[in-house]
């Protein structure tokens, strides 16, 4: 059997994959960056190369 190590980034408009181990955790799920776990505010996106989440 296999562990999951990495999952989708918990927000919806987001690409990113992200480390279980590393991720920000907000209501159980894992985000990649503060930015998703607090919903974008002032539209800011996670700031990963080639993601436009947020925006």
């Amino acid at each position: 059997m296999t562990a999951v190590t990495q999952m989708k980034c918990a927000c919806e408009s987001c690409l990113c994959v992200v480390s279980l181990e590393k991720a920000i955790k907000k209501d159980g799920k894992p985000y990649c960056s503060e930015a998703c776990a607090n919903g974008h505010p002032n539209g800011s996106g996670c700031g990963h190369t080639g993601c436009t989440c947020g925006s």
